[in-house]
């Protein structure tokens, strides 16, 4: 019984994708479930597995071909594979070639004299630029990059915050918080409880536009933007307000595994509220983050440096980090976007309440 293979079904958000490299060839015989082509959506990497044991009798698109959901891509004829019948009848020996006549001797020419050699010119350099396309998610990141700007009224406003007292708890903490949730303690978890705590007192910041309405989320989904060698993708940190932070670091720690695999879900994708970068981890001192629509809001982390600061009076010498928060000024005012980042820092300043 032959069998089709088909495009899985796939989200509202996305439309198509590209073939990637088929990993069984026509004739090859194949397993149920086994992977036989991935797809590149403009967000994830899917695997498209044989629907039944059998033989891959044929492959109707190549790769590198853009599909849809239900396109047949290849056919399985399921159970025994077919083989190739014997030609019915004698076999009729091979004519015997009549033996080729040998050429006739040709006379051997005399050397030609010696010509004056001219001096070598100096080698061409060969071009040392190189094309290569797009990845599908290398291009929907460049394309809603470009619609946020001409879209959006982005404003960046700056503080900077003491992580002394982060990084005293992490040390006195952090070898008992591993041997009892099996995860390290990092920064992400101090940084999406303060968020969470700051957008409760100014949900604006996590609201959004559509249209000529505002759009209110009561739950904090916390994007918590990845870079992987194929481009940035922001898995989504669901209901965040409600996580501990053993819950939010082993999340993270799962995401960043299977978004450098290509192996995140379509729906872990989509529908955040809010996002979190963090630029300080390739030593950005500071930036200015791009708002993910229809997001509203984007909180940039930046690299620890030790500064001059005052305190009571005094220079002292304290591990310093900037923020960034980047906003769409037609829906949330400077104070409010001020006073956002200002409650991020107070909470990442007095940090023991954030990992209760």
């Amino acid at each position: 019984m032959k069998i089709d293979v088909r495009v899985p079904m796939l989200s509202d958000s996305v439309a198509s994708g590209t073939l990637l490299g088929w990993r069984r060839q026509a004739g090859d015989t194949v397993a149920r479930d086994e992977t036989l082509i991935d797809l590149e959506t403009d967000k994830v990497i899917l695997d498209i597995p044989a629907p039944a044991s059998g033989t891959l009798v044929e492959i109707r698109v190549a790769e590198g071909t853009v599909v849809k959901a239900g396109d047949v891509l290849a056919v399985i004829e399921s159970g025994e594979s077919a083989t190739a019948a014997p030609p019915s009848g004698p076999i009729a020996p091979p004519a015997t070639a009549p033996a080729p006549r040998a050429p006739a001797p040709r006379p051997i020419p005399s050397p030609p004299l010696p010509l004056p050699v001219a001096p070598a010119s100096p080698p061409v350099a060969a071009e040392s630029t190189r094309r290569e396309p797009m990845s599908r998610l290398r291009a929907r990141v460049a394309e809603r990059l470009v619609a946020a700007q001409h879209t959006a009224a982005l404003l960046t406003t700056f503080n900077e915050v003491n992580m002394q007292p982060v990084n005293e708890l992490r040390q006195r903490l952090k070898a008992e918080f591993e041997v009892r949730h099996g995860v390290k303690l990092g920064y992400m978890s101090f940084f999406v409880r303060a968020v969470c705590r700051a957008l409760a007192q100014f949900p604006v910041i996590h609201a959004s536009i559509d249209g000529a309405d505002i759009v209110w989320h009561e739950d904090a989904d916390i994007g918590i933007a990845i870079s992987t060698p194929r481009g940035l993708v922001v898995p989504i940190l669901r209901r965040a307000q409600t996580l501990a932070a053993h819950q939010i670091e082993a999340a993270i720690a799962d995401f960043a595994a299977r978004a450098r695999d290509g192996r995140l879900a379509l729906e872990e994708l989509a529908g955040g509220t809010f996002s979190i970068t963090n630029g300080g981890v390739f030593g950005s001192l500071l930036s200015t983050p791009i708002v993910n629509p229809p997001q509203s809001a984007i909180l940039g982390m930046h690299t620890i440096q030790d500064r001059p600061v005052a305190e009571h009076g005094q220079v002292v010498v304290r591990p310093m980090m900037y923020l960034a928060l980047s906003y769409d000024h037609r829906l949330i005012d400077g104070r409010d976007a001020v006073q956002f980042l200002v409650a991020v820092k107070a909470a990442l300043e007095a940090p023991d309440s954030l990992l209760d």
